[in-house]
């Protein structure tokens, strides 16, 4: 069987969420599939050297004059067919139309299907014309998709609900945590990682961004509320934010004073998170919906105690005890979990372990061989078929 797997932005040196699962589910199948060929359709960038090299493993870069529409409806499916793919995986929620190999879908969320008021007016215009262009191609590609991939059995009920599935193409997947997510206990690495980012001693850490959803203003909210009973003794890590826009929510917020106690990294790689979360009193993600979400995975990696929400898949995640649960839109319960956390050195002691644990539940090798059946599954199911 040959295999492509779409990977537009692999080759981006800032990855985010979908980049690091299709580069994890890359790099697991060539662990585990010596005999499939496989084909991985990326776009020009820098970090070229990403993907290793395997024998049956062949990397295609592809571009388009047309942007991102232009290489996922053009270039894409052209470039599938002539190299006589027998299947496509498109990973990243969206994929082309008009594929003549057949599809399997990986959709992460359906968040911007959906009409939830918290997502309309914020987010930036390049989130909002993603949103529109996924609201358009998304439903048909999902439709003629031979098999759909979702993360989490909360997003497999929201998409099954959304699209109403009659069959058995809709799976869900869990994703997994990466193997360097682990405590960092070097104190030469902890030091060189301290002041390559310049981090304060005592830190929360919150791992954010502009989109709406993660709850940076839930959070800066939380942290001044926090900042009245322990004043100027904490500071707010955060990786690769916005200057103007962090200092448009404190202004918003009337907290204007409080950006002397929030750290800005920037960009931090990710084999380089561990380092810094491991460094940190508590790791912040209290988004306010999630597919999946597999920073908590991270932080529980890391032996950090970690603040979650009980909305969307983050309890499914997270487990029943291994984290502090709480209302993502409630400030205050996220600044009281904040400050039981200082206060309460044994459940700190006892969240860092029971979340260690948890983190092994879930394994990036599992999603892999998983997602490998499927790619069989519908193989097997085309030549059938055939005959």
């Amino acid at each position: 069987m040959r295999i492509g797997i779409e990977g537009q932005r692999l080759f981006r040196k800032k990855k985010h969420g979908m980049d690091m699962v299709a580069l994890e589910l890359i790099k697991n199948l060539q662990l585990i599939d010596k005999v499939n060929e496989y084909v991985i359709f990326v776009k020009p960038d820098e970090d070229d050297t990403c993907i290793p090299k395997a024998p049956n493993f062949k990397v295609v870069e592809l571009t388009s004059k047309f942007g991102y529409p232009g290489w996922e409806q053009w270039a894409l499916p052209k470039a599938a067919f002539q190299e006589k793919c027998d299947v496509l995986h498109c990973t990243s929620n969206t994929g082309p139309l008009f594929s003549k190999v057949p599809l399997v879908t990986t959709l992460h969320d359906i968040i911007y299907l959906e009409s939830i008021s918290i997502f309309k007016k914020e987010g930036t215009w390049y989130q909002k014309l993603g949103n529109m262009y996924r609201r358009y191609f998304v439903p048909p590609v999902i439709k003629k998709s031979k098999k759909v991939i979702t993360v989490s059995n909360y997003e497999k009920k929201r998409i099954n609900k959304y699209f109403g599935f009659k069959d058995n193409r809709l799976q869900a997947i869990y994703n997994g945590v990466g193997e360097h997510f682990k405590k960092v206990t070097n104190t030469q690495t902890l030091q060189d990682i301290k002041e390559e980012f310049k981090l304060p001693n005592k830190f929360f850490f919150f791992l954010g961004n502009t989109d709406p959803k993660k709850n940076t203003i839930g959070v800066l909210k939380a942290f001044a509320e926090f900042n009245e009973f322990y004043p100027s003794q904490y500071y707010l890590v955060m990786l690769d934010y916005d200057e103007n826009e962090l200092q448009r929510i404190l202004n918003s917020i009337g907290k204007p004073e409080l950006r002397a106690l929030i750290h800005l990294t920037g960009y931090v790689p990710n084999l380089k998170l561990p380092a810094i979360i491991s460094q940190c009193t508590v790791f912040l993600y209290p988004s306010l919906r999630e597919s999946f979400g597999i920073p908590i995975l991270e932080g529980m990696a890391c032996g950090v105690p970690v603040i979650t929400s009980n909305t969307s898949a983050m309890p499914e995640v997270a487990g029943e005890d291994a984290a502090i649960i709480i209302d993502p839109f409630d400030s205050k319960a996220i600044s009281n979990a904040m400050k039981t956390l200082v206060e309460d050195k044994v459940l700190v002691k006892v969240l860092a372990e029971k979340g260690i644990h948890r983190a092994k539940d879930f394994s990036w090798k599992i999603m892999a061989e998983k997602v490998r059946t499927l790619y069989e599954e519908v193989y097997d199911e085309l030549n059938l078929v055939e005959k």
